[in-house]
């Protein structure tokens, strides 16, 4: 299969590794003058040299889609810009190639604005999680003129890759995903700024308590059965009232310049300037708590 990815940022590249090692043939499309170095510079460190044998790079995106039997877009997160994308990756695909994009929050409806019918029923958002050759998840979206069979599509063939699609059923801003991590982030934000903990400190909470926890059930299994013998039902009657008062209580911080300046500060002392050391630790703990998970369930 030959797959099509528009972007050589952060997860076009993670889609490439992921995709070669799959063993798919992939082309990679950008206008910047560095295609080349930058993806073969990420390839290297997501993935390794022989996945290059897999990849090519062509800076034309009307070339680029010619004969591609998926076509994935990560291009930058501004409606204008990705309608411009499609109009021209739509009208040069084969006809029957299946049109993702990686949007990390813009409705596939209003992506498809300007295609015609047949291009807006291939095309859907199926949003990864970063890094995309590692987590698992990806949120499938339908716009309102994507046909059923194209979900179905593009189910099958993230499935063939190791991916686990779940299929949001309305289209909603940000999708789940970004939702939840938006509304951790910004009690996040407000604790911080408040002065009632640190971030690394507030990591810490994360990394030892909710993120153990919900990477083997979730929120609603994970309260589910902190509820004991009577379940969730249990748990909302008798701690309900007061999960509703911190409901009430929680922070609505505005990332103004001087919140923005106060929590990048504090978080770049307590990490340090440097990310690739910190990106390769977390890509391995990702990999080991998804292969013990994976081993749990075999079991």
């Amino acid at each position: 299969m030959r797959i099509t990815e528009i972007g050589a940022g952060t997860i076009g590249v993670s889609w490439t590794v992921l995709l070669a090692a799959a063993g798919h043939d992939v082309v990679v499309t950008d206008p910047r003058p560095d295609l080349a170095e930058v993806v073969d510079a990420g390839v290297r460190r997501f993935g390794s040299a022989d996945l290059l044998e897999r990849v090519a790079c062509e800076p034309d995106l009307d070339r680029a889609v010619a004969g591609a039997d998926v076509v994935q877009e990560q291009g930058p997160e501004r409606l204008e810009v990705k309608q411009d994308i499609w109009a021209t990756a739509a009208a040069h695909a084969p006809a029957g190639a299946l049109l993702l994009s990686s949007t990390s929050g813009i409705l596939p409806t209003d992506v498809a604005a300007r295609l015609d019918d047949d291009a807006a029923a291939r095309l859907l958002v199926a949003h990864p999680f970063n890094p995309p050759h590692v987590l698992p998840l990806v949120e499938l979206v339908a716009g309102r003129r994507t046909a059923r069979d194209n979900v179905a599509r593009a189910a099958e063939f993230l499935r063939s890759v190791g991916k686990d699609p779940v299929e949001i059923h309305k289209e909603v801003y940000g999708f789940v995903g970004n939702r939840l991590q938006s509304a951790l982030f910004r009690e996040a934000v407000s604790l911080v700024r408040d002065g009632v903990v640190s971030p690394a400190e507030l990591d810490r909470v994360v990394t030892g308590a909710l993120g153990p926890r919900w990477a083997t059930g979730g929120p609603f299994l994970s309260f589910h059965l902190g509820g004991g013998d009577g379940g969730l039902r249990h748990l909302l009657e008798h701690l309900g009232p007061g999960m509703a008062r911190r409901w009430a209580d929680l922070g609505a911080p505005t990332l103004d310049p001087d919140t923005v300046e106060a929590i990048s500060t504090a978080t770049e002392d307590a990490y340090g300037p440097s990310r690739e050391a910190l990106t390769t630790a977390r890509d391995r703990a990702e990999t080991s708590v998804l292969a013990a998970r994976s081993e749990m369930e075999e079991s």
